[in-house]
């Protein structure tokens, strides 16, 4: 007996209908026919096959590890479908390589010369300031032409320079004040960072697979995928199986973190790309295929540090 059919027949033995089926596991009802059917073809990919047939077992009471095990000559094999889209995106990725480093060769020359005009300014600020220290007092006697007061008028001069000094004082805190602003500007202009994406390759097709580049202009690499009106299948993979993720992913669960830090290479097969979203380090990528006319989409996302 075919495992869709030794499901099929568990699932009558306990006197599931399809419907009941279908909103236990969240699996379309045309999906558990065709599993029942042994027609994989019709399902979305391969992931899906296993995944979905995972959730059947489950829901009748059946180990599905062990009927995996036992029906694995039947269920698609994962390896056949990711095999050549990776070999083009190695293709891809060396191809982009050359101008990418030219671009971001650049940034450290931008950066040590800002650095530069701002110690320029700095130092130049501070000279000013020591000359306008060191101006001597005027200390030459009165002449011919100066006036002469009373004792009594010594009071208001008192208050005259008084005032002078209260003004000098101002224009000292105004100076050091811009001083601090322009050195917190240099500072934010060079502790920017910047994150960019880039389409690689488009795909096409009824299940387009795209390739991608995200530039990361830190250490750390935090994808985020949410959804934010319906549930969808999401299966996510990386090239050392450091990331391994098969599940439906449902507003109640989003959004899901990962750390791929580490991570050069991601696979993302979503099935239900118009609700969903994904972004690395809080940019949002934008599909390179419409979303809503093509819902089922394979992600192929290149990882690079900019200092690299």
């Amino acid at each position: 007996m075919e495992i869709g059919g030794r499901l099929k027949e568990t699932r009558e033995e306990l006197g599931i209908s399809l419907d009941t089926l279908q909103e236990k596991t969240k699996i379309q009802k045309r999906y558990l026919i065709a599993i029942e059917n042994g027609d994989f073809h019709v399902l979305p990919g391969s992931f899906y096959a296993r995944a979905f047939i995972k959730e059947y077992a489950i829901a009748v009471g059946l180990d599905p590890n062990e009927l995996l095990d036992q029906y694995q000559d039947e269920i698609p094999s994962v390896e056949t479908e990711t095999t050549e889209p990776y070999t083009r995106m190695q293709r891809s990725r060396k191809r982009n390589e050359p101008r990418n480093t030219a671009v971001f060769s650049f940034i450290p020359t931008v950066i040590v010369v800002l650095l530069v005009i701002g110690i320029i300014f700095v130092a130049w600020t501070l000279y000013q300031k020591s000359a306008d220290s060191d101006d001597p007092v005027d200390s030459e006697e009165p002449s011919s032409d100066s006036i002469i007061r009373n004792p009594g008028d010594t009071n208001e001069n008192d208050d005259e320079t008084g005032d002078g000094d209260e003004d000098t004082e101002e224009d000292s805190a105004d100076e050091e004040d811009s001083d601090e602003e322009s050195d917190d500007q240099e500072n934010d202009e060079t502790e920017t960072e910047e994150h960019t994406w880039e389409v690689t390759e488009e795909g096409s097709g009824s299940r387009p697979e795209s390739t991608l580049l995200f530039t990361s202009g830190t250490d750390d690499v935090e994808v985020t995928i949410e959804t934010s009106e319906a549930d969808t299948w999401l299966s996510v993979k990386d090239e050392e199986n450091n990331v391994s993720i098969d599940q439906m992913l449902t507003t109640e669960n989003s959004p899901l973190e990962i750390d791929a830090s580490d991570t050069k290479r991601l696979y993302i097969n979503i099935g239900n790309a118009a609700t969903t979203t994904v972004s690395i380090n809080g940019e949002e990528m934008e599909f390179p295929v419409d979303p809503k006319q093509y819902v089922v989409q394979t992600l192929w996302i290149d990882i690079e540090k900019a200092e690299e």
